[in-house]
């Protein structure tokens, strides 16, 4: 498992707002030129943050984006999975059940799903407030 660019930067975007929260609604203007990331690119996480409810979004002069709930309720698997969709280390466990004619007799199909759920069970135990706080 890869996780892109687009992932990593959710997660510096969400960090950011975390960092900034007292300050309301932040541009991304603003922190895409704190995070040296282009503001295009900021626009299109920020759209499947906001999708996946992570950040509330307000238009206007004083508009811009915020987290959702407190950085504490909000886990790496949540920000990764709006970004990235599927996690999974091979692409038959994205297929379910029927995705693979070999599923039945296949030996390492048990330990794939296992180290799925050991990645899962690990991003979902990290929370945005977990980063900020060096806990991860």
């Amino acid at each position: 498992m890869v996780i892109s660019t687009k992932g990593r930067y959710a997660l510096r975007l969400m960090i950011d707002l975390a960092q900034h929260c007292d300050e309301g609604f932040i541009s991304l203007k603003t922190v895409s030129q704190r995070q040296d990331v282009s503001l295009k690119y900021m626009e299109a996480i920020a759209a499947a943050l906001n999708r996946a409810n992570l950040v509330n979004s307000q238009r206007g002069k004083e508009g811009g984006y915020c987290l959702s709930r407190p950085a504490s309720e909000i886990t790496v698997a949540e920000v990764l999975h709006s970004t990235e969709g599927s996690m999974a280390a091979v692409s038959c466990l994205d297929a379910g059940e029927n995705g693979c004619e070999r599923a039945a007799k296949c030996l390492t199909l048990p330990m794939w799903k296992k180290l799925d759920a050991v990645m899962d069970n690990y991003l979902s135990g990290v929370s945005v407030q977990d980063l900020l706080d060096g806990k991860a």
